[in-house]
């Protein structure tokens, strides 16, 4: 059984409605060929973020996620994928997002990394971007 969290490094409550959520991340996951083992999501600040970042990046500038991929061998997906709140909320003005719903698209974002799409290359960010919004549409469609 798949083991989905949320925890946060500031004060807020996360995304409404954290079962439906979870079963959705689940079947994200299996529409694109992996199980979940277990998937930690860490909404934090920029400035928490950004210790990351250089920590482990050795990266000097601030993002809206970081994705660990913890699988020690192929398998179930198994990592931790850290979001900034400051970014999503900048994110969300830039974009005229609700900020809810580009959490969500992050939120999707990090977990396709964790399924083998990479971002790096324009052609990578476009696919990523298309896939996103097709799981955002399915998402809130409903």
């Amino acid at each position: 059984m798949a083991r989905i969290s949320f925890a946060y490094q500031l004060a807020y409550r996360g995304p409404e409605n954290k079962a439906r959520l979870r079963d959705f991340l689940v079947r994200l996951a299996g529409r694109e060929g992996y199980g979940i083992d277990e998937l930690n999501y860490v909404i934090c600040s920029d400035k928490y973020l950004l210790q990351i970042n250089q920590a482990y990046l050795s990266h000097d500038y601030y993002t809206d996620i970081i994705t660990f991929d913890l699988r020690e061998t192929a398998g179930a997906i198994k990592g931790e994928i850290y979001i900034s709140l400051d970014r999503v909320r900048d994110n969300a003005k830039t974009w005229r997002q609700p900020v809810y719903k580009e959490l969500h698209r992050v939120i999707f974002h990090g977990l396709l990394h964790l399924c083998g799409y990479k971002d790096t290359l324009k052609a990578d960010q476009a696919l990523m971007h298309q896939k996103e919004d097709f799981y955002l549409g399915e998402y809130f469609r409903r």
